[in-house]
């Protein structure tokens, strides 16, 4: 029983490693295929000019959303297994409820993305002045950010969470939970700066990702390559 045990949570470290990699992956081939294209609202003819780039990286963003989700649901059942008392429990469903959350609004980002094209090819077909555009796009620019952010903050809530957890079970070692602890929330400052600086890429804002960011790589290179470590008995008091 115990040796299957192994097996089982061997195997859903590895997986629940490479949907790390592949999220962080298909986010960042995302961000390359849609290079500047978005910037800005006078960017509509460039939309509608490089479509295959945009729809290229509303598909790699449609693989992150659905892979975020899906490190919830591989690691789930190690959350639940490790919860021995209500109050973990509970905090292991937020968990996966927060990363179901951010996937779906990532979803509802593509489609403001998707949107945005539309407009774009819509403003080139009809030769109308773009200024006649630019309200709307400026909304939907918006909307596809915030989106985004949003999907970023309740990620930073649930990232919290899951190393919380962790922490306490000691799954991983102790320093890979305690990086998490403090990214997270620095992460959450990042996409907070948005309604102020007006650009979610900011030199400020790409700093405090990037705790976050190198952070989830190196706990999907261990998982992969340790797994997950037996959980530690529950102290009786």
């Amino acid at each position: 029983m115990r040796t299957t045990a192994l097996r089982t949570d061997r195997s859903t470290a590895v997986t629940v490693g490479a949907l790390y990699v592949a999220a962080t992956l298909s986010g960042v081939l995302a961000a390359l295929a849609l290079g500047p294209l978005a910037a800005n609202p006078l960017a509509l003819a460039g939309l509608a000019a490089g479509r295959a780039r945009v729809l290229t990286a509303a598909f790699f963003e449609l693989v992150m959303a659905v892979t975020v989700a899906g490190v919830a649901l591989a690691v789930f059942p190690v959350l639940w297994s490790d919860a021995h008392t209500q109050g973990r429990r509970g905090l292991a469903v937020w968990y996966l409820g927060s990363r179901v959350t951010e996937g779906a609004l990532f979803l509802i980002g593509i489609l403001g993305l998707l949107s945005l094209l539309a407009l774009g090819q819509a403003a080139a077909d009809s030769g109308a002045a773009l200024a006649l555009y630019l309200p709307v796009a400026a909304a939907l620019k918006a909307f596809f950010e915030y989106a985004f952010v949003l999907g970023q903050t309740v990620f930073c809530v649930g990232a919290f969470i899951f190393y919380t957890l962790l922490f306490q079970s000691r799954r991983v070692p102790r320093w890979l939970s305690v990086w998490g602890l403090i990214a997270a929330p620095l992460m959450l400052v990042a996409g907070l700066l948005l309604p102020f600086t007006g650009d979610p890429n900011s030199t400020l804002s790409s700093v405090l990702y990037a705790p976050m960011g190198l952070q989830e790589m190196v706990l999907a290179v261990w998982l992969i390559a340790r797994g997950f470590a037996a959980p530690q008995p529950e102290v009786v008091r």
